[in-house]
Parts: structure tokens; sequence; C-alpha cells
């Protein structure tokens, strides 16, 4: 098959003038020339242009790259920063917590105190009163004993005779 090939092919390259030749020196080398001549034209624009279009596409990822690496830091930063704030607040809110723990701790007290105090007072003047009211009931009850005491002496040692001649006394002595 190869041999009727390369027959035919002579035969017609005899004929014709066209056809292939495989004498290296006569056809082969202008074939190359002019194939390596198209190669480096046309090739140089293909392999020049894919290798823009992937530098271009090199670039723009690097570009991408630094922006989200800035937009990474910025982010950061700003992270650090709020939590900056956010530790600063957390540390005044906690010294306003505790002062006013401490000023309620102290307004509890003060006020404990003065109703501590208010019940002393309050309980001093119930003993007081109690200790009035129980006097005053040792008191009456010292009169209403002396008084029964009176008047049973008065009967034994008072009678009418002697109670005229005090009577008349008394009454000398007012008009003195």
């Amino acid at each position: 098959m190869i041999s009727t090939f390369f027959l035919l092919n002579a035969e017609a390259g005899a004929e014709s003038g066209f056809g292939f030749t495989f004498d290296l020196f006569e056809s082969n080398i202008i074939n190359l020339a002019i194939f390596f001549v198209l190669l480096i034209v046309y090739g140089g624009i293909v392999v020049g242009n894919i290798l823009s279009e992937r530098r271009a596409k090199i670039e723009a990822e690097i570009k991408s790259a630094e922006a989200r690496a800035k937009e990474s830091k910025d982010a950061l930063a700003k992270a650090q920063k709020n939590l900056k704030q956010a530790q600063e607040t957390a540390v005044t809110i906690r010294s306003e917590a505790e002062t006013n723990a401490q000023k309620a701790k102290e307004a509890a007290l003060a006020k404990g105190q003065k109703e501590v105090e208010r019940l002393k007072s309050s309980a001093a003047a119930d003993l007081n009163s109690e200790q009035e009211r129980a006097i005053a009931q040792l008191r009456a009850k010292a009169v209403e004993m002396a008084l029964e005491r009176v008047e049973s002496r008065m009967g034994e040692v008072l009678n009418e005779d002697k109670q005229r001649q005090l009577i008349d006394r008394s009454i000398a002595k007012l008009g003195e």
C-alpha cells in the first residue's frame, strides 16, 4: 500500500510538475523553511497573544489578591480597634458597676443604720413609756394602799370628839 502511494506520487509528479519529492535537497528544505517562517510569524503572534492574555490574567489575579490582602488588613485593623474600644468600654462599665455597687452598699448600710437607730429610739421610748406606766400604777397602788391604811387608822384614832377638836383648831388657825 505504501509502495503504491509512492509510485503514484512519482508518476503524478512527473506528469504535472506537482507532487511530493523526497529529495531532501530539492524540496524539503524549501518546505521546511516556509513552515518555520510561518511557524515563527503566526506562532509568535498566537503564542504572544496567549502569553499576553495569561500575563494579564496573572496581573489581574495579583491585583485582586493585593486588594483582598489590603481589605483584610483594613478589616483586621478595624476589628482590633473595635476590640480595643470594647475592652475599654468593658473596663469603664466594670469600674462604674463597682462604684455603683459600693454606693448601693453604703446606702444600704446607712439605711440599715438609720433603721437600727430608729428601732433603738422606738424601743427606748416604748421602754420609757412602759416604765412610766408601771411607776404610775405602783404610785396609784401605793396611794390606794396608803388611803386604805389612813382610813382604817382614822377610824381607830379619830373618834367624833377628836374630829371636832381637829376641825375647831383648823378653823382657829385659819382665822388668825
